[in-house]
């Protein structure tokens, strides 16, 4: 037995088939261009916050600039600080090496028998220029200057007779120089003689 189709199904099924895949097609294709714009928005919100946060960063970075050059110039003027006082301790700890100096002198030197004409204080040395009636005078002198403790390698730079006056009184100019014994020891005490 025969049969006759009078019906054209086939191409009905073609016309439906490519139908469907047109329409799958658009529909693919516009799912595809939301999609597309979905991950645009979401990429464009990502930048506009990776943005604010590059904006919020620069503006504390500026915020802990200004800060860090306040640190800085306090630190200067920290710095400039403990200079002054360090400065100002020292001279707190050397303003009685001068009166000891002193001191000293007028406890070594030998009453009614010589007298200075210079007397000079470096930092470590000190120079001393005089007049005595004779050499025993300044032996003794220079022994007292070591029995002091206050000087170190107390030495006779120069002894010269010298004529004063009118009457031709025969004294001896002498030059000492003399190592000074430093005044501070461990713990920022003061050694006195």
């Amino acid at each position: 037995m025969i049969r006759i189709n009078l019906l054209p199904y086939r191409e009905r099924r073609k016309k439906e088939n490519i139908r469907r895949q047109v329409s799958v097609f658009f529909l693919s294709f516009i799912l595809f261009i939301i999609a597309l714009y979905y991950f645009q928005t979401f990429l464009n919100g990502k930048i506009e916050r990776m943005n604010a946060k590059i904006a919020a960063t620069k503006a504390e970075l500026a915020k802990y600039a200004k800060i860090n050059k306040e640190i800085d110039s306090i630190i200067k003027k920290l710095d400039i600080l403990k200079k002054k006082t360090q400065v100002i301790q020292n001279l707190q700890g050397e303003r009685h090496q001068a009166v000891l100096l002193l001191d000293a002198m007028t406890r070594a030197v030998v009453p009614k028998r010589m007298w200075f004409t210079r007397l000079a204080s470096g930092k470590d040395t000190v120079s001393i220029d005089g007049i005595a009636l004779d050499n025993k005078t300044i032996a003794d002198f220079m022994l007292n200057l070591e029995r002091t403790h206050l000087f170190t390698a107390v030495s006779l730079k120069s002894i010269r007779q010298k004529k004063i006056g009118g009457k031709n009184i025969a004294l001896k100019k002498f030059s000492i120089v003399c190592n000074k014994v430093p005044l501070v020891v461990a713990g920022k005490t003061k050694k006195k003689p």
